[in-house]
């Protein structure tokens, strides 16, 4: 981990914390009008804050001359609730119309840069057609993940019935915006045995839990440690995308966590947690002292247990160098790849144009079954043998052979023997957790962390989020889930923030997940474990259909292929709390032959 600590002095600080918007409101009301402080407990002294205490936020238009404003079309070419794309000169804008009144916002997704105007409007934000993530129109803030910015905010004004916007061309250009934040004013900060926050895992859930802390005005001392060698990265890239480059990957620069005194520690790894002196114990024997405490450590893939499982050439992928090794030992030569769930079969895709074959080998019948259903596991199968990948299905691997140490045939229990330069194996994955094992926070009997809806483990000021939680999920009745996507993680990131801070926040979000295999995309929202039944629109030959997942009369999932938006659709109506019924879906299909989805924006249940 590298650097000498020495104990500091006990100095008096004072931190202010800034309240959002919408809880400001709420404070200044509690004490008649005035700004009541709350305490926060940080390292053992009480620390009080105002409401009122704001950060001086960076005026929108540097300058007068960076500016641009032009007419982009008349009031009445909008309908309420319509959005469009308009030209600014140094770039498009997304004008959006609701409830009367018109409002200017960036027209990409952050994330990954999808045309927002092809989302869906709905509840006072913009829903990426995408991935899922969701955007105020009022002020452009983030609301919904995946990605960590914002959109930029644009000035709109009527003058003779024409809709007017002013827009800085830096803002135009740039197409995000990351929030103000406020910056580590402790000086212990960089070379001390105590920090306020520690975040054990530097994930999604982990960084944005940094992010989000610092958003809201915290400005202590904040340590992310992690396993990886390098700073936080897009791990999902990692399978779609095995040339990927860790620039190419790097979901923020070095910069960003200097400038927010975000401390990241590197290849650190905690062997235990002392809850009682509220210690953190690090495998070379450093100790770190924390006031609240983030549990994010994910989970560690599952390996092949079999004859010869230590030879060379076998890898679950976890890091870019995984990744990239992986493509360099596959390219012209033989591929196996163990399980057809989503990282199996991402990398099976994208390994066909590099490898001289690829084949899959798999326990169950056809892949993503217990994700997809049979169905659509066996249209998205035909996809890959049409793409050359062979499947070697309802069996496994009994040996790996090697040749002087690499690996050079894969043996099946059915006996089929397979040419083998390089193995991927993709066969699930189970929680890292076995370092609390002795700690009193709890763990269920699978290794798993179970949190209440604010990201609360059994003990006080220890937060979990991320691949290693259970969670109560509103929209299924509370049901305690494990759900290891990447935009979960996200979203319980931020909530476990929000609760450090005593803002009693609330997990409320639809799960999210997406998957691209030979240029397509699947995706895919809500919790679909448990379906009786599956409805489907469209047609799985072409790969252009929705398949609605159902448990009795409810649906309670939704996967589509070239039909967007409809998934952000119904993510949408899901978290408006709204039922969809299977018979709406059933009617629908038997009437419309066209895709129309009208009647998910009905009223409905």
């Amino acid at each position: 981990m590298g650097g000498c600590f020495s104990k500091p002095k006990p100095v008096e600080l004072k931190i202010e914390v800034v309240l959002p918007e919408k809880d400001r409101g709420k404070e200044e009301l509690s004490a008649g009008g005035k700004g009541s402080p709350r305490a926060y407990q940080g390292n053992g002294t009480a620390r009080h804050f105002h409401a009122e205490e704001r950060l001086p936020a960076p005026h929108p238009y540097p300058g007068a001359q960076d500016c641009l404003e032009a007419a982009v079309c008349h009031i009445k070419d909008l309908e309420n609730g319509q959005m469009r794309e308009v030209e600014l000169g140094w770039g498009k804008v997304l004008l959006v119309k609701d409830n009367g009144e018109f409002h200017a916002l960036g027209h990409k997704c952050p994330h990954y840069g999808a045309p927002l105007v092809k989302g869906v409007l709905s509840r006072g934000r913009v829903r990426c057609p995408w991935h899922g993530a969701c955007f105020n129109i009022s002020t452009g803030d983030l609301e919904d993940f995946p990605g960590l910015d914002s959109l930029h905010k644009f000035q709109v004004k009527i003058e003779k019935e024409k809709v007017y916007v002013r827009a800085s061309k830096q803002a135009l250009q740039l197409q995000r915006r990351t929030k103000v934040m406020a910056t580590c004013i402790s000086p212990s900060a960089g070379h001390s045995s105590s920090t306020n926050v520690l975040i054990v895992g530097a994930g999604a859930a982990g960084l944005v839990c940094a992010e989000t802390l610092r958003q809201e005005g915290f400005s202590d001392r904040i340590v992310l440690c992690t396993l990886d060698r390098h700073l936080p990265y897009d791990r999902p890239k990692l399978s779609k995308s095995l040339d990927a480059q860790l620039e190419q990957l790097a979901l923020r620069p070095k910069e960003f966590f200097r400038a927010h005194g975000i401390e990241v520690l590197t290849e650190a790894q905690v062997v235990t947690v002392d809850v009682r002196n509220k210690k953190a114990v690090f495998k070379d024997g450093f100790k770190l002292e924390y006031s609240k405490l983030l549990l994010a450590p994910g989970s560690s893939p599952k390996t092949l247990s079999c004859k010869g499982k230590d030879v060379e050439n076998v890898f679950t992928i976890r890091t870019p160098e995984d990744a990239n090794r992986v493509v360099r030992l596959a390219r012209g030569r033989n591929a196996v790849v163990v399980g057809a769930g989503f990282l199996g079969m991402e990398v099976a895709a994208y390994l066909t144009e590099k490898a001289h074959s690829v084949s899959v080998v798999e326990l169950e019948e056809t892949p993503f079954r217990r994700f997809l259903g049979e169905r659509v596991g066996r249209a998205l199968m035909k996809m890959f043998e049409s793409n050359r990948v062979k499947f070697y299905m309802q069996t496994e691997v009994s040996e790996l052979r090697a040749q002087d140490g690499k690996l050079k045939e894969v043996v099946l229990k059915s006996s089929k023997v397979l040419r083998a330069d390089v193995c991927v194996v993709g066969i699930g994955a189970v929680p890292a957790t076995g370092f609390l094992r002795q700690s009193g926070i709890g763990l269920d009997s699978r290794g798993f962390i179970p949190v209440n809806k604010m990201m609360q483990t059994n003990v006080p000021g220890v937060f979990a989020a991320g691949d290693a939680v259970t969670f109560p999920l509103a929209w299924r009745n509370n049901r305690k889930v494990n759900i290891p996507h990447w935009q979960m993680a996200h979203a319980q990131g931020r909530v476990a923030a929000q609760n450090m801070l005593a803002q009693e926040a609330e997990i409320s979000t639809v799960p999210y997940l997406w998957t691209a295999m030979f240029s397509k995309s699947l995706r895919y929202a809500g919790y679909g474990e448990g379906f009786d039944d599956v409805i489907i629109q469209g047609d799985l030959d072409e790969l252009k259909f929705v398949a609605f997942y159902t448990k009795g009369d409810e649906v309670i999932s939704v996967a589509s292929m070239n039909y967007d938006p409809i998934v952000s659709k119904v993510a949408e109506v899901l978290a408006s709390g709204r039922t969809i019924r299977k018979r709406e879906v059933e009617l629908s299909v038997l009437h419309s032959k066209t895709g129309d989805m009208s009647w998910l924006t009905g009223k409905g249940s």
